[in-house]
């Protein structure tokens, strides 16, 4: 198991907060996401769960669990009730949830919604109270997933999230866990080319423990697992053919944890979903 202070905890958060402030504020030509680097001791517990995919692998069993149901939150904070200003439809709310499900579903992860709650604080929409606002909306259990759509995250930020740990219930990690997304990244939004709903795809993926293909660039541990080829540099765009670390396979620009627009976005691989697993039985289920 993975432990981690309040202390970490609060580091994490500053430095998701470090992530809002970019070059190009404002400039959505390239994904940029907040999420922080795992820690050493989360990509060393990364490594161990990877061991012990292989060995699954091997016995002929590729996942710990038949299938996953994440029971999910939705809390739309927005500055007035204005789409302009981060307030999102139920058409919006709707299409989002349809695009998580079918990506990961064919994974036999499904995300019920629960429910949806509106709230107005121009602070709050613009990431200014991350805990605050969390204590205040955060419901169910650790096992629940909480997304934040907001109004403005700064800096072209389009969202970021937080790997799961072992929390205890009102902790900050507890309070910390989820998602915060830019709201016009949902399908309909006006984030384009980022606004087919992939962001919220993507850090959910590091809610279940997946990291950036791109993660230790050619070399090194990369992203601890096996059929994702090792990548120097997030990609941009959708570039086909890519190979920024020859010898291992041309980059895997169509996966949800690469940095390409939502339309290049296809799948996770096997060895993803064998983590998501991992993840969920030691830390959610």
């Amino acid at each position: 198991m993975l432990f981690k202070s309040a202390a970490t905890a609060a580091l994490l958060a500053s430095s998701a907060a470090a992530h809002y402030i970019f070059p190009r504020a404002g400039d959505n030509s390239t994904r940029l996401c907040g999420t922080p680097d795992p820690t050493p001791e989360q990509m060393a517990a990364s490594e161990v769960m990877l061991q012990k995919e292989r060995e699954m692998r091997v016995n002929g069993n590729f996942r710990a669990l038949a299938s996953i149901t994440v029971n999910t939150y939705f809390h739309v904070v927005a500055a007035s009730t204005s789409v302009a200003d981060g307030y999102l439809t139920a058409t919006m709310i709707a299409d989002q949830l349809a695009v998580m499900n079918k990506d990961y579903s064919p994974h036999g992860i499904t995300f019920n919604l629960v429910g949806t709650d509106y709230t107005v604080n121009s602070n709050w929409a613009s990431d200014g109270s991350e805990l605050a606002m969390k204590r205040a909306l955060r419901k169910g259990t650790y096992s629940d997933l909480n997304v934040y759509f907001l109004g403005n995250l700064g800096g072209g930020l389009l969202g970021y999230c937080y790997f799961p740990t072992t929390a205890q219930s009102g902790s900050t990690d507890f309070y910390l866990d989820g998602c915060t997304i830019l709201g016009q990244s949902v399908p309909g939004g006006s984030a384009a080319p980022y606004n087919l709903g992939g962001t919220v795809v993507h850090e959910v993926g590091h809610w279940m423990n997946l990291y950036h293909t791109f993660q230790g660039g050619c070399s090194g541990s990369g992203d601890s697992v096996d059929d994702t080829p090792a990548q120097a540099s997030a990609s941009s765009g959708c570039p086909v053919g890519r190979d920024s670390c020859p010898g291992g396979g041309v980059d895997p620009i169509h996966n949800y944890m690469d940095y390409s627009d939502d339309a290049c976005y296809e799948e996770f691989t096997a060895g993803q979903e064998a983590r998501m697993y991992s993840a969920w039985s030691t830390y959610r289920s």
